[in-house]
């Protein structure tokens, strides 16, 4: 039952990231450009949803929020995000849109998936040698998260009942955010 839950869910993942044209490498350099801004209020607005969904459910009791991953700050989390934002303006893809557009046919995302691929295997084997030399020890704390999680490690940076509703308010900034943001910052809209 969770394989058809997983592929229910990502393949209504892929739909929403193809209507959003986050699989098309021109919507995509041209947010990073700030060019086109069209997918990034897309993202803005689906943070600010999910945001609000999240911890207005755990706020009523009806999400265990400490089930959820929370990562860890260390060197390799900061190296790998800059590689990854490095690949995604190259390529116009990132690894869940370069999977929606090789989906939909692109042959160019199919190079990025395989240049991904390798790139993790070539982690795989260098991971020890990483390990052994400091990047991957923890940063800042470790794990930190705005609101008390009850997540094993974590680390609240504000501790309260009212922290949800900061979350929450962050939610709807984000929404916010999302709405005024104009389609074309050179005043095309």
């Amino acid at each position: 039952m969770d394989i058809l839950l997983a592929l229910l869910l990502g393949g209504l993942f892929g739909f929403v990231l193809e209507r959003a044209g986050a699989a098309n490498p021109d919507k995509i350099i041209g947010m990073l450009t700030l060019k086109d801004l069209h997918l990034m209020k897309a993202i803005f607005s689906a943070i600010g949803i999910a945001s609000l969904l999240l911890f207005a459910g755990v706020a009523m009791g009806l999400v265990e929020i400490s089930h959820l991953s929370i990562k860890g700050m260390y060197p390799g989390v900061l190296i790998g995000g800059a590689l990854l934002g490095l690949g995604w303006a190259l390529g116009g893809f990132c690894p869940g849109t370069g999977v929606v557009a090789a989906g939909r046919g692109r042959k160019d995302a199919l190079t990025f998936i395989l240049g991904g691929l390798v790139g993790a295997w070539i982690f795989t084997l260098q991971y020890e040698g990483l390990a052994e030399a400091g990047w991957m020890e923890s940063w800042f704390g470790g794990k930190a998260t705005l609101v008390d999680t009850g997540a094993k490690g974590a680390t609240p940076l504000l501790e309260g009942e009212w922290t949800l509703v900061l979350a929450m308010a962050i939610g709807l900034a984000m929404l916010a955010i999302g709405k005024v943001l104009p389609l074309h910052p050179s005043g095309e809209d």
